[in-house]
C-alpha cells in the first residue's frame, strides 16, 4: 500500500506553554488503512489531527516532520493539500461559507478552478449519494445541524479527496442525528473506497463512536495517545475478506 502520512520524531508546543502538546510521534499511514485514535480529552489528538493539513496547523514550535506521500508537509503546494487533503471541521459553523446548500457542494471546486461541466456533474453526484436533493436549493440558514454538516462532508468529498479526516463530527448533533451521520461515513467506507478518499480521520470525544466505527470499519488500526504521546498501537483485520481502499483516522 501507499504511504500518505508519514511523522518522524514530531512534536508541537504551543506558545508559551513549557509543556509539549505532543512527542516524539512516529506514524506511519497508508491508503487502504482504517485509523483509529483515541484518548481522553486534552491528550493532544485535535492537535495531532491538525498537523496534518499545513492551513490548520496551530501556531507553535514543532520538532521533526511531517511527510505526505513522501514530501515534506509544508512543501506541498496549497492547491495539492486543499485538493488531496480532505478536513471536516467539529462544528459546521466554522467550515460552512456560503449561503446556499448547492454553492457550498461547488465552492470548493470553483476554487479548484473545475470546468463547469465537471463540477455540476460532481455536485450531482454528491447530492444523490447524500441524499441532498430535497434541500438542494435551500439557505444554509435553514438547515438542521446534522444536515450542516453532512452537507461539510459532503462538500469536501465532492473534492474526491485521498484523505479525509474528520475533528469530532458528531460531538454538536444530538444522538439521532449522530448515528444518521456515522452510517453516512460507512458507506463512504463501503462505496466510494474505490474512487473517492483513500484514508478517512474522525476526531470524536465518545467511546460509543469508537465501538460504532469498528463496526462500519473493514479493519483498522487503533491508536492510544496520552498527554501527548502514542502509548499503543493494535491492528484489527478486516471482518471480511475483500479489501478496502478508504481509511478512517478516528480520534476519541
Amino acid at each position: 500500500m501507499n504511504e500518505l502520512f508519514r511523522l518522524s520524531g514530531f512534536g508541537f508546543t504551543y506558545p508559551q506553554q513549557r509543556r509539549p502538546a505532543l512527542t516524539g510521534v512516529d506514524l506511519t499511514i497508508r491508503s487502504g488503512e482504517f485509523w483509529v485514535l483515541c484518548g481522553p480529552s486534552g491528550c493532544g489528538k485535535s492537535t495531532l489531527l491538525r498537523q496534518l493539513k499545513t492551513v490548520l496547523t496551530p501556531h507553535g514550535v514543532t520538532e521533526g516532520e511531517v511527510y505526505f506521500q513522501g514530501t515534506p508537509l509544508r512543501d506541498v503546494p496549497l492547491r495539492q493539500q486543499a485538493a488531496d487533503i480532505g478536513f471536516v471541521l467539529q462544528s459546521p459553523e466554522h467550515q460552512v461559507v456560503t449561503d446556499k446548500v448547492w454553492h457550498e457542494l461547488a465552492f470548493g471546486l470553483e476554487s479548484l478552478g473545475c470546468d463547469t461541466p465537471s463540477i455540476r456533474r460532481r455536485v450531482a453526484e454528491m447530492a444523490s449519494f447524500f441524499g441532498i436533493q430535497d434541500w438542494f436549493h435551500k439557505s444554509v440558514d435553514e438547515l438542521s445541524g446534522g444536515q450542516k454538516q453532512l452537507l461539510s462532508l459532503a462538500s469536501v468529498m465532492v473534492m474526491q479527496p485521498k484523505v479525509l479526516i474528520l475533528d469530532e463530527p458528531t460531538s454538536q448533533l444530538d444522538p439521532i442525528a449522530a448515528a444518521d451521520f456515522l452510517q453516512t461515513l460507512g458507506r463512504i467506507n463501503r462505496e466510494l473506497e474505490a474512487e473517492q478518499a483513500e484514508t478517512l480521520g474522525i476526531s470524536a470525544a465518545e467511546w460509543e463512536l469508537l465501538r460504532t466505527m469498528r463496526q462500519l470499519s473493514s479493519g483498522h488500526v487503533t491508536v492510544t495517545v496520552k498527554k501527548g504521546e502514542i502509548k499503543a498501537i493494535r491492528t484489527q483485520e478486516p471482518p471480511r475478506a475483500e479489501t478496502t481502499s478508504a481509511a478512517v483516522a478516528a480520534a476519541l
